[in-house]
């Protein structure tokens, strides 16, 4: 299709509407949207669930560090896979089936390995194989949403990703009172099947696709649904160079370790309160019902009172619950637990999104270096496995949690402060002036 006057916006921005989706599908573009959730709730398991299973594999003789470890690594590779997938898949050099096909024999290596192997195997397996085959498939079913949604990507690539969280609920919770091996076997066949059939119906729409029912211009001029618009399309090393992205690094590294500990080591502070396996198991499925629930919800309300201003708030939430865990690990207190569980959820998902908008309204979401540049930010994730996971794995011993849950606190409220000196790259803010009096 030509270009015409009318598919071009004041910033250069392209649109080329039509066909419908029905015409290139043969059904409607929910299909997308239903097939990425549902690989999504999949792959989460492999994050969300482990938790749950650190008591079983310490109970093989395994070292809690080293245990704790595999995690840590498997946040690296799913991270790190992020920025070679979109980069290929901006090209047109990856379609959606192909990394999909390859995110399924890669992920169910990871429970099939933590069920059967050694330590050595399950790092193999689980954190490298396992964790890239989850960032395969992550970035393929975030980009193929958002393109086939371009008038509401901040609210459905929300939606999908908050399956990643809260489509771990059940298993999460049954691996506190399953047997290890049953339970993992299980899980390696549902995620094989589940994201393979996912991948069966993922397709990418016409570059530069817009749905004919919605026009562009009236589109573009509504602020109600029209997000802020990047002043240009930014590579990842231009984003860098604004002093922006860094800043959006670092509190993503931040915001990302305080999450995955809490996650991740949930369970285990249950236990060394004496908490009963019940009350984990809610506290469990609180916090990452509500990890993944929030994430949508923090889109609808900063469509009305911006993004940075959430975001604000969602960290200082998460940063709120940790002094909450931190009361509940000194008080051994059951009810503040749980109550805790539900601030470190809200808290600990719902900026994820929140970057991604904020990514592509800041340094644009059109050109291939665009779109990279988001997964160079989410990166920051892979660091924050680090220190959340495996770096406090190695303190978390000496320190005990309440030290730690402190410490994680103060992190999570400074870079609540940043995020209020995030800015708009290439705007200019309005000089305050003053009126002269005319003599």
């Amino acid at each position: 299709m030509s270009t015409s006057p009318a598919s071009l916006d004041f910033l250069g921005r392209r649109f080329e509407v039509g066909p419908t989706a029905d015409e290139l599908l043969g059904r409607p573009r929910a299909w997308m949207l239903r097939a990425s959730w549902a690989a999504m709730a999949a792959i989460g398991i492999l994050q969300y669930g482990f938790g749950s299973l650190v008591s079983s594999l310490t109970g093989r003789g395994w070292a809690p560090p080293d245990v704790f470890w595999l995690l840590a690594t498997w946040t690296v590779f799913q991270a790190a896979a992020g920025f070679p997938v979109a980069y290929l898949r901006e090209r047109g050099r990856l379609a959606p089936r192909t990394a999909m096909l390859a995110g399924a024999v890669l992920l169910p290596l990871g429970p099939l390995a933590l069920a059967y192997g050694s330590e050595l195997v399950a790092l193999l397996g689980y954190s490298v194989l396992s964790g890239t085959g989850a960032g395969i498939v992550y970035a393929t079913c975030s980009s193929t949403v958002a393109k086939w949604y371009p008038e509401r990507q901040a609210a459905k690539v929300s939606l999908a990703t908050g399956a990643f969280a809260y489509g771990s609920v059940p298993f999460a919770v049954a691996f506190l009172f399953a047997p290890l091996s049953p339970a993992l076997t299980g899980t390696a066949v549902l995620i094989f099947v589940v994201v393979l059939a996912a991948g069966a119906l993922l397709v990418d729409p016409p570059a530069h696709w817009w749905p004919p029912e919605v026009d562009p211009r009236d589109w573009m001029l509504d602020r109600r649904r029209s997000p802020v618009r990047a002043v240009r399309q930014y590579s990842p090393r231009e984003a860098m160079r604004t002093g922006v992205a860094p800043l959006m690094y670092l509190i993503l590294f931040v915001a990302s370790a305080v999450s995955l500990f809490d996650v991740t080591f949930l369970a285990t502070m249950g236990a060394s309160i004496d908490a009963a396996v019940a009350v984990v198991a809610v506290g469990t499925g609180v916090l990452l019902a509500a990890n993944g629930a929030g994430r949508a919800l923090a889109i609808r309300v900063s469509d009305r009172v911006g993004r940075t201003r959430v975001l604000s708030w969602v960290v200082g939430v998460l940063g709120l619950g940790q002094l909450c865990l931190a009361s509940a690990a000194s008080t051994g207190s059951a009810a503040v637990l749980v109550f805790a569980t539900v601030l470190a959820g809200v808290g600990g998902g719902a900026f994820y999104p929140l970057f991604a908008s904020l990514v592509r309204e800041f340094f644009g979401d059109q050109s291939a270096g665009a779109r990279a540049t988001h997964a160079a930010v989410y990166s920051a994730k892979a660091f924050g496995g680090v220190l959340g996971v495996g770096a406090a794995a190695a303190v978390v011993p000496s320190w005990g949690f309440a030290p730690v849950l402190l410490l994680a606190c103060a992190l999570a409220v400074g870079s609540s402060v940043l995020c209020m000196r995030l800015r708009q790259p290439g705007r200019f803010l309005p000089v305050p002036t003053r009126r002269v009096p005319v003599p």
